[in-house]
């Protein structure tokens, strides 16, 4: 998409996203942007009349139906079936007539037209001015949002305002399920399409609510989904309430004049289960309803943004200079934290709820991407995330037997926790995403100092995963020991030996699991855990292996990698090939030197402290060019690196990358949902990038620059029950503890550590730009940097 057309639609505003006018081509984009959610519920951001749609979409987390996994050739262990996130019963429609006219923008004239979503305060309100084909003026007025108080409630506000002469009208709002779906594209990304989905149970409509009850044919999970009004008293106005087996719908008709506006709220409730009945559920929904309506609509607003006032309190990134990158990174943060806020032991899919790509499967950037931005910023969310892997231990621990291992083997990609990928090169050999979780629980409760928490939920993680990766791995006659046979992050290398991003988190993963078992070894005994076992742990953590070219003098990403024939950029910039996964065949990427994703780059972030910092500019400069960043989650890795080794311009050109990738949709697929990891990614890039924030140590370290063009870089943390602010001005940096306890940090300046104790008064230190070791790389043909001279805004 033209880069110039995006910001005409989208203008650079600090706390919101606004598009003006309707580009109907893009409808698709625009609903993903313009989605909303609380973790339980998502809604696309679809016109409130339905029609015209890129993609209609109502999903609850989790709530998914099942499909038989094809395999040309199957094999042991391979999965049976897969899981794909379902669209379900659509509250949102509210459809209109002017004078007997449907209220269809593709007809009459549009005189304005404006969406905004409200960062600040998670809404979405829509202005439109039409006039319809026989010449009849109507203003409408809505604005939507997915309660984050009331885990169940979508509440719209809806206001049709005659312009120029007394108009008649009729709304109809409906509720309708097994909506048909368009088929998006062939690209494997792009879910699959079940067709009518949903059998009915239930439907009724009285004492002013509608309900209806569907159940799944296959993975028979049951949902309800209901609707009340508040309508208020309007001259002639009749009401009448019917519903059916797969639709419900109010019908209010009645005549508006100039300066007499017709309002009345929509409230929309839901509830699914795979073990409650259908009354049980119908009773919930009918229960949300009845205290939404007693609410009202002014009572539910002020809750939503009470809610996001103190959530951005201990969560905003403030970046002077820089007003597009401002902008993204707080439309990220926003979207990162409503997939997740209400989430409540339930996964976070890659494209949180606001569309269907990847079938809605969580994988691993959940722990590696979002759940640190989480952490830092809304620890509840982040904990909820991780409850859920616990919950789902016992059928990791039975796919680890299944694959003849100990412990317990976490699936690839899931909704419910069973292994849904059907490649195993890129899935069951990915075991890394094991310490990947078991990195995250660890980061938890290092930020929260939970010790509940680790005891009853990170403890087992630890365990049984470090169980896993003693039994995969070996002891060799080098003294090393190894883990051959694995696929690290960047899956245009697969099934390697020795992939130092996996063998470093799985170092990680046995010393936390070794010295959270002598923490608690009255929980770690009922987990059957034994001296000798922690002792094994610690020492094949100390003997891991980390493949190393003298020759060329930097780490091989995993043993052998350097030796491979590079890619041929030039050919692949020259015939159109990017991204490669949709013009090569496998076979021919696994044996070359080329990246889909940061990978060694990678482990250089979340296990620094075992790099030098020679080795780590060394590092960045041999494997940078070969990335070409196919997949949305490297691009903010490598601007974290990139700021860590000095290049400052390129690591602001790779933040504004991650940042805009849905924005300007960069990789042409933001309506199938957002990049949910890479928007979190402009977090990270932001925070541990210029920010310089490390928390592998005892406290968290800080060490901190600007990017060309910034003035200014300030961020808030939640760290142990406090409020950390970091303030970044040129030369200088400012930490105030907002918080009832002293916080000891380091602050990082070239070659000095220094541990700054904050109390109540904020503590100002120098900085001074890390002096780059090696030239700046240059990228493969073809592959700089997208939307590089953005970063400025």
């Amino acid at each position: 998409m033209d880069r110039g057309h995006d910001r005409a639609r989208y203008p650079v505003e600090p706390w919101q996203v606004r598009e003006i006018g309707l580009d109907t081509t893009a409808l698709g984009q625009t609903e993903s942007l313009f989605a909303l959610s609380n973790g339980h519920i998502g809604i696309r951001g679809n016109l409130d009349e339905g029609d015209p749609n890129g993609l209609p979409g109502t999903y609850l987390n989790s709530f998914y139906e099942t499909r038989p996994l094809p395999y040309a050739e199957s094999g042991f262990g391979y999965p049976e079936s897969g899981q794909t996130v379902l669209n379900v019963t659509d509250g949102k429609l509210i459809r209109l007539q002017v004078d007997d006219e449907p209220f269809d923008l593709r007809y009459g004239e549009i005189r304005h037209h404006e969406r905004v979503l409200d960062l600040r305060r998670g809404q979405l309100r829509r202005e439109v001015e039409w006039e319809s084909p026989a010449g009849t003026r109507v203003r409408v007025r809505t604005t939507r949002l997915v309660s984050l108080t009331r885990r169940s409630v979508v509440a719209i506000r809806y206001t049709v305002e005659a312009v120029d002469r007394p108009v008649r009208i009729v709304v109809s709002s409906e509720l309708v399920a097994n909506q048909p779906l368009p088929r998006q594209s062939d690209d494997p990304r792009v879910s699959a399409i079940i067709e009518e989905p949903l059998e009915a149970v239930i439907n009724d409509a009285s004492e002013g609510r509608a309900l209806l009850v569907h159940r799944t044919r296959a993975s028979r999970l049951q949902v309800a989904a209901g609707m009340a009004h508040d309508v208020p008293e309007h001259d002639h106005c009749r009401t009448e309430l019917v519903a059916h087996h797969n639709w419900a719908r109010l019908t209010a008709s009645t005549e508006v004049v100039p300066d007499d506006p017709f309002t009345f709220t929509k409230f929309v409730a839901y509830g699914w289960s795979s073990e409650r009945s259908a009354a049980a559920l119908a009773d919930q929904v009918d229960g949300a309803l009845v205290s939404a309506l007693q609410a009202g609509w002014d009572a539910i607003e002020a809750e939503q943004t009470e809610h996001f006032e103190d959530f951005w309190r201990g969560a905003d990134v403030e970046i002077e200079g820089a007003p597009a990158i401002q902008q993204a990174v707080r439309f990220g943060i926003f979207h990162s934290y409503q997939a997740g806020a209400r989430a409540e032991q339930r996964a976070i899919p890659a494209k949180g709820l606001t569309g269907p790509g990847y079938d809605g499967h969580a994988f691993w950037d959940t722990e590696m991407f979002v759940l640190p931005l989480l952490t830092a910023t809304a620890p509840g969310a982040a904990a909820d995330a991780l409850r859920w892997r616990v919950r789902t231990l016992d059928l990791a621990r039975e796919r680890a037997r299944t694959l003849r291992l100990e412990g317990a083997a976490f699936p690839w990609r899931t909704i419910r926790g069973q292994e849904c990928s059907a490649y195993w090169p890129a899935g069951t050999a990915a075991l890394h995403i094991n310490a990947d979780i078991a990195g995250a629980a660890a980061r938890h409760v290092r930020w929260t100092g939970d010790t509940t928490f680790e005891r009853e939920q990170a403890l087992p993680l630890y365990v049984e995963t470090a169980r896993l990766w003693v039994s995969y791995g070996y002891d060799a006659a080098d003294g090393g020991f190894h883990i051959d046979g694995v696929t690290g992050p960047d899956e245009y290398t697969a099934v390697v030996d020795d992939n130092i991003y996996t063998n470093l988190m799985a170092r990680q993963n046995l010393r936390a699991a070794a010295a959270a078992a002598r923490r608690w070894p009255d929980e770690a005994g009922r987990l059957s855990v034994t001296d000798a076992e922690a002792e094994r742990w610690d020492d094949c953590a100390e003997r891991m292996a980390m493949p190393y070219s003298d020759e060329l003098g930097v780490h091989e990403q995993d043993r052998g990698f350097t030796r491979r024939a590079r890619w041929d950029f030039a050919r692949s910039d020259r015939d159109g090939e990017y991204p490669l996964l949709l013009h090569a065949p496998y076979f021919e990427l696994y044996r070359k030197q080329v990246l889909k994703q940061a990978d060694l780059v990678l482990a250089m972030h979340w296990a620094g402290d075992a790099f030098t910092a020679g080795e780590k500019a060394r590092n960045f400069a041999y494997y940078d060019p070969l990335t070409v960043r196919d997949s949305s989650l490297s691009a903010c890795t490598q601007a974290v690196l990139a700021a860590e080794v000095g290049h400052l311009e390129l690591a602001a050109a790779y933040l504004t990358e991650a940042a805009l990738m849905d924005l300007h949709d960069l990789e042409h697929n933001a309506g199938d949902g957002l990049h949910i990891a890479s928007l979190a990614g402009g977090w990270l890039a932001a925070v541990a990038g210029f920010g310089g924030l490390r928390d592998q140590g005892e406290h968290l370290a800080f060490r901190p620059q600007l990017a060309p063009g910034w003035q200014r870089l300030a961020f808030h943390l939640r760290y142990r029950g406090q409020r950390l602010h970091v303030e970044v001005e040129p030369g200088s940096v400012r930490y105030t503890n907002d918080g009832p306890d002293d916080l000891t940090i380091v602050h990082i300046d070239g070659e000095k550590s220094e541990a700054l104790v904050l109390g109540p008064d904020p503590v100002e230190r120098a900085w001074h730009a890390v002096t780059p070791l090696t030239p700046a790389p240059e990228q493969p043909a073809g592959r700089a940097p997208k939307q590089a001279t953005d970063a400025a805004g």
